[in-house]
């Protein structure tokens, strides 16, 4: 297919779709916080991280293990996704357990995984 073949060459404007769409659409600041959270989900190591949360609750010890990184390396990347709403984490005695911070993110994450073996 040439590119051309994706050019719409007519003049016609479906007037209710384009209110139906205009209608629905989030404002400025809901697009805002979509793209940084698809942008903190474009780290290599933040996508292994959460693989690996997606899995099971882990501490940072655990995560650097798995990943085969320094602790250091990996807590900085769960302050990024801690920040970002995408990680959380509990406390038991000394040790700091991390994991997913809701379903909606599992969904998201497994969703993208699916996704991609889908394309393979």
């Amino acid at each position: 297919m040439s590119r051309n073949e994706f050019i719409c060459d007519c003049n016609v404007i479906h007037q209710d779709v384009v209110d139906n769409t205009a209608r629905n659409m989030p404002d400025a600041d809901t697009f805002n916080k979509l793209a940084e959270f698809f942008k903190i989900l474009g780290d290599t190591t933040r996508v292994k991280i959460l693989f690996a949360l997606d899995e099971n609750e882990m501490c940072v010890c655990d995560i650097a293990n798995v990943l085969g990184m320094s602790k250091s390396s990996i807590s900085h990347q769960l302050g990024t996704l801690r920040r970002s709403g995408i990680v959380k984490c509990r406390k038991s005695g000394k040790e700091v357990f991390y994991m997913l911070d809701d379903n909606h993110v599992k969904e998201v994450f497994e969703i993208g995984i699916e996704h991609i073996k889908h394309k393979i």
